[in-house]
């Protein structure tokens, strides 16, 4: 484990993490009579929540550590540091409205794809552009698929599939594959027995954190069979 990265790694990420209540506050709502507006409580609100300045610092420093533990000085850090805090700012909100904001997935494609180009011209690995791009197609159409043909999945979990399956197929074909699959995973391991153990009454699913979840994993699973 890289311990001096891990410690940068989550020192950034932490600080970036104190601005999720305002990336929150700042999202735009819903406009009147779309169904994302029916009984939809404010972002401002959902940003006023107690304690979420400090759990959102905390669990984007959390994953800082985790990635930079894991994959060392790397430049994939560059893309992957952005997406802790946005990540952590999308999957609460997905957790408390079950939606995830267009208005923060749109600029984090152009975001995101901008670092990494930037981490594979830097690394001199041209071809990792290749497989970001691949990475995005592929997990795209399969979330596609899935909501096209299952009853219950946004169209949120589609478009946020796409950013998963760049950061993830640039990472490498281990990435994808294990990170792909480690979303769906950890959605049944954890959401099954919250249902059965009563801690959620809600019958829809928050696919959106589990997704980003996957992508730590697969960063990891990656490293470790480098």
């Amino acid at each position: 484990m890289h311990v001096v990265v891990a410690v940068w790694c989550a020192a950034v990420a932490g600080l970036l993490g104190l601005g999720v209540p305002r990336l929150i506050r700042w999202l735009p709502e819903p406009e009147a009579g779309t169904s994302s507006a029916v009984d939809k409580i404010p972002y401002a609100e959902v940003a006023a929540a107690h304690g979420l300045l400090w759990k959102g610092a905390a669990a984007s420093a959390a994953a800082g550590a985790v990635l930079g533990g894991a994959l060392g000085a790397d430049w994939s850090l560059l893309f992957l540091l952005y997406l802790c805090p946005v990540g952590v700012a999308l999957g609460y909100v997905d957790w408390r409205l079950r939606l995830l904001p267009t208005a923060l997935i749109r600029p984090s494609y152009l975001i995101v794809g901008v670092l990494v180009v930037a981490s594979g011209l830097l690394m001199g690995e041209p071809r990792r552009l290749v497989a970001a791009a691949l990475g995005l197609v592929i997990l795209r159409a399969i979330y596609w698929l899935l909501w096209r043909f299952t009853p219950g999945m946004g169209f949120g979990d589609v478009r946020l599939s796409g950013i998963v399956g760049l950061a993830l197929g640039f990472l490498g074909g281990t990435a994808l594959l294990v990170g792909g699959y480690a979303g769906f995973l950890l959605g049944v391991l954890l959401w099954v027995p919250m249902r059965l153990l009563r801690l959620t009454t809600d019958r829809s699913f928050p696919f959106g954190p589990f997704m980003l979840l996957g992508v730590l994993v697969g960063a990891v699973w990656q490293a470790v069979a480098a």
